[in-house]
This record gives C-alpha cells, sequence and structure tokens, in this order.
C-alpha cells in the first residue's frame, strides 16, 4: 500500500526509508506489523500517560460507543459532558468555573485566547487585546496560537502573518524583572498571558522556577491582565503534581488541558473558566455577548467517557503519586549522563529527563535516534536534545533499560 500521508512533523528525508507501521498498543509498547516492539518513551506526543491499552479506559470507550455516539453542545447536554465539567471544576483550586470544549490542545487555546479577549470587550474595555506569551512557547499550530506562541525553529514561514506584538523572555536565571517590564510597559493592552507552566515543550524542554510562575500570576493580576495556564503537555501528573501550576500554588482564571485528559485514547481537551469571566458572557444586557465559538466534537460523549475513565484511573491508582516517585529515581539514574564528554546538561521535571548535548554532536543525531529505534525505543530528539517522557506507568526495570539504552547510544557515537 502506497503512503498518501502528509504527515506532520516529518521531514522529506525521513520518508526515504520505509515508516513503522504501527498495529497494535500495550502497556508502554507500540507493536509494528513486523512484529517488532518498541518503547513509546514519549508517551505518543505526551499524550498516553497511562500507557496503551488499559482496560478500564478501553471498556467505558466500547460501552460509550453502544450508547451515544455524538451529540452537540451548543445548547444541548449529555450525562458525560455534564460529569467531566463538574469533576474538571472540581480539580480547580477554586471550583466556581464553567468548561469550554474542544477536540484538541491547539483548539482549546484558541478557545481561550477569544475568552480572554472577549472578556474585556464585553465588561467594555475593549482596548485590552493582545494575549502574549513566552519567548519560543508553543501553544499549538493555529494562526492564533502562532500569535501567542511562536518556535522559530519551527514556524518561521508563518511569521510575517502573525503578530507579535511582546514576549515575555525566558527566565534562564529565575530573574522575573524583565517580564515584569514586559507586562508593566503593556498592561493597558494587554487581554493576557500565556504560558507553558514550568517547562517549554516543543522549545526543547526549557525549564523554569515555579517562584516565577508565582510572580507571574501576581503581577498579572496586579494589573488587571488575564492569566491562561496551558496544561495540555504538562497535566495530569507528568511534573509530579496533578497540575504543574500546582508547584507555584496560583489560581489562575483559565487552564487549558488536553493529551492526558483522556490518557491519550480519544481527542478531547478543555478550557476552564473561573466564573467571574464566564459571567461576562451574557445577552441580557445592553450588548450581546455571547460567546459565538464551539467545536463539531466539542463535549464529544465518547471522548468524555475516555475523560472519565482517566480521571478515575488516576486517582484509584496513585497516578500522580507513582509519578512523583518515579521522577526521583530517573533523576538518580539519569545524573550519570552528565559527566560524558559530549554532553552539554542534564535537567529534569518530574516525569521529564533531559539529555542535551554539544551543539557539534548535530550531525550525528539521526543516527543515534536511528540506533535507539533499532533497539525498540522511539525516541523524537529535539535539536541536539533527547528526553524521556514515558507513559507514568513505567516500570523500574523498563525506565532503567530505556536510560541505559540512551546512555550506551550517546558513548558509543561520541
Amino acid at each position: 500500500m502506497t503512503n498518501k500521508i502528509f504527515h506532520p512533523y516529518t521531514t522529506f528525508s525521513a520518508l526515504r526509508n520505509k515508516l513503522p507501521n504501527m498495529v497494535r498498543g500495550e502497556g508502554i509498547y507500540l507493536f509494528d506489523d513486523d512484529g517488532n516492539k518498541y518503547v513509546d518513551i514519549v508517551s505518543s506526543w505526551w499524550a498516553c500517560a497511562l500507557g496503551h491499552g488499559h482496560p478500564k479506559v478501553v471498556k467505558a470507550i466500547q460501552e460509550q460507543t453502544a450508547i451515544l455516539q455524538h451529540s452537540i453542545t451548543g445548547s444541548l447536554t449529555h450525562p458525560n459532558v455534564l460529569a467531566l465539567a463538574e469533576r474538571l471544576a472540581n480539580l480547580m483550586p477554586t471550583p466556581d468555573r464553567h468548561t469550554v470544549f474542544a477536540s484538541d490542545g491547539c483548539s482549546a487555546v484558541e478557545a481561550a485566547l477569544k475568552i480572554a479577549i472577549q472578556y474585556w470587550y464585553n465588561i467594555d474595555r475593549p482596548e485590552k487585546t493582545w494575549v502574549i506569551g513566552m519567548d519560543q512557547g508553543y501553544h499549538g499550530d493555529s494562526l492564533g496560537a502562532l500569535g501567542a506562541g511562536f518556535v522559530d525553529g519551527f514556524h518561521k514561514p508563518y511569521e510575517k502573518v502573525v503578530p507579535h506584538p511582546a514576549k515575555l523572555p525566558f527566565p534562564a536565571a529565575g530573574d522575573f524583572g524583565p517580564s515584569r517590564q514586559v507586562i508593566e510597559r503593556h498592561k493597558d493592552k494587554l487581554a493576557a498571558v500565556i504560558v507553558e507552566p514550568l517547562c517549554l515543550g516543543s522549545a526543547g524542554m526549557k525549564i523554569y522556577s515555579a517562584d516565577y510562575l508565582k510572580q507571574l500570576a501576581d503581577c498579572c493580576a496586579e494589573h488587571d491582565v488575564l492569566l491562561i495556564i496551558d496544561e495540555v503537555a504538562m497535566g495530569f501528573g507528568r511534573t509530579g503534581k496533578r497540575f504543574a501550576f500546582n508547584h507555584a500554588g496560583i489560581d489562575p482564571d483559565i487552564v487549558c488541558l488536553g493529551k492526558g485528559l483522556t490518557a491519550g485514547y480519544m481527542p478531547l481537551s478543555a478550557a476552564v473558566v473561573k466564573d467571574s469571566i464566564y459571567s461576562t458572557f451574557t445577552d441580557e444586557g445592553e450588548k450581546d455577548c455571547t460567546f459565538y465559538h464551539g467545536n463539531t466534537y466539542a463535549g464529544h460523549p465518547i471522548g468524555c467517557a475516555a475523560a472519565l475513565a482517566a480521571l478515575d484511573i488516576y486517582e484509584a491508582e496513585g497516578t500522580v503519586e507513582r509519578g512523583a516517585e518515579m521522577a526521583e529515581k530517573m533523576k538518580l539514574w539519569m545524573l550519570p549522563l552528565a559527566e560524558l564528554d559530549c554532553v552539554k546538561e542534564v535537567r529534569f521535571l518530574g516525569m521529564i529527563g533531559v539529555v542535551e548535548l554539544k551543539p557539534e554532536t548535530k550531525p550525528l543525531i539521526a543516527e543515534m535516534k536511528q540506533a535507539l529505534f533499532k533497539q525498540g525505543y522511539l525516541f523524537r530528539p529535539l535539536g541536539t536534545m533527547f528526553y524521556l517522557m514515558p507513559p507514568l506507568v513505567i516500570s523500574d526495570d523498563e525506565l532503567k533499560a530505556a536510560i541505559y539504552a540512551l546512555q550506551q547510544t550517546i558513548e558509543e557515537f561520541c
């Protein structure tokens, strides 16, 4: 069978060889049509927190499929979406929330951006239209998301299309001062700031402190700027707490969720919005402030069933707590890689372990990735950086073996 797929984030040079054809998943493994198995060390784009084929999530999907396959949430509800909205509200620091559902993380971000901008319109401050993010932040690939986040290595063709009125500098030294200056300078135009909490994923797993995030939240509140936290990649235990923003003890205005929301089993995302914002979207005043926005599959019944099952499992199996324990072991086992001559830095955040190689290793990265693939490991390096972001259900022995394989491969090539 010929391959007619226009693959995302895939170079043409990668297409010269036959691409792996995955036909089954089980636990932390994916299996191809030749019978080979691979450790899904990046959790299928950071989504499959519970690995593949968890029986409780699969059962929930199967049972819901026989009951109600699709029903819109425009002027309608269904039991699963009501239950999920309630669950998500109660996971937040304060439960006075309403949730806009969407199909993927980028769609949730788009909703959040529009909500933030329209909120100020609703309360007669229409001049506040800017939404800015952190330099090299990533919030999805739609044009709206690119306006708030922009990764130079991925998005250069669109730099003249999307506006970038300002950016928060990445706090390499943890100093909040430069970010404060940006917010204070533009506060009259700023509708919101959006950030990936504690870790800029696609920028190269760049990690910053919880103290910075706390200062950012305080500064936004002080200057009438909404704070949107994009937990799409970091949520549901990845960083050692349920949400990464919990490390900072803050109460964001809008929280975007996806990926791990359904354990990666169904496309579903959410923007969880404080009621103080939601309540302004009314048509009962002098102007119609209805939120005229939606996605066809927003609140999809089967996706909601998967999410409810995943949330049950996270709680019943202590996934967040176990992930925090595993993170300490991963750090211990990976630290020796910092002593290798060609390693620039090793860094960690919860169940994210990063080995950044020195710039001169760049010509070897593709070969190293292929060597790891032949050993049964699916890595997706970013630049000269290899990272582990495995399913949170990975065992000690499986994690040790993956780290050892990476170490041996680096030593062989460098």
